[in-house]
């Protein structure tokens, strides 16, 4: 049982997040190359930069691997689905803002939630030109696994889950919302049954 902030595994999983994007950008460079020959903007558009998705549920360790990943990853921008979904019931509109939003190639980013306030808050703005982690329940979907260059589903038994988000600093407002949100993780995992779009399972 692998732990997530293990170097190894750390090094192991950037080393493969960064060798996809570039497999991605030379199947791109070949598929445009009468396009792009002699355009350097045509060669600078073929080119992937790293896209890294990881999806599980929750309490699986999304984060803690988002963050300990993100800078072995050209010092990559992070994404946290907990700073996206709008509220308790959210976890569908997060999903579908990955897509429309967050991995967009003009202008991505996000509306932030303010979780104390109940209400949308401010835009964070992303750099398209840069590597990107997005970490959370709802991350990966046929739609976003098509954007992405590299995919991870973390997997992790139901009592340990729920034992690690008991000890969060959160856990007393996260208690009355796990049935409801567990709900919405079975749903997505029918619908998009991300686990099988990973290119790597982490079974801890």
């Amino acid at each position: 049982m692998p732990e997530l902030v293990d170097p190894g595994l750390l090094r192991e999983l950037a080393a493969r997040a960064l060798a996809s994007a570039s497999a991605a950008s030379a199947a791109s460079a070949s598929a445009s190359v009468a396009a792009a020959a002699a355009s350097a903007a045509g060669q600078r558009l073929a080119a992937r930069r790293p896209v890294v998705l990881i999806d599980g549920r929750s309490g699986s360790g999304k984060t803690t691997l988002g963050e300990a990943l993100a800078p072995l990853v050209g010092d990559a921008q992070l994404v946290g689905l907990d700073d996206v979904y709008p509220g308790w019931h959210g976890l569908a509109a997060a999903s579908e803002a990955v897509v429309t939003t967050i991995l967009r190639p003009a202008e991505p980013g996000y509306r932030r939630w303010d979780w104390e306030l109940a209400e949308a808050s401010t835009w964070r703005s992303l750099d398209p030109s840069r590597p990107l982690v997005v970490e959370g329940a709802g991350s990966l979907t046929p739609a976003s696994s098509a954007l992405a260059t590299f995919r991870i589903w973390v997997e992790l038994d139901e009592e340990t889950r729920r034992t690690r988000v008991a000890g969060r600093s959160d856990a007393d407002a996260y208690a009355p919302w796990w049935r409801m949100w567990a709900e919405q993780e079975d749903h997505h995992l029918r619908v998009a049954d991300p686990r099988s779009l990973a290119d790597v399972v982490v079974a801890r």
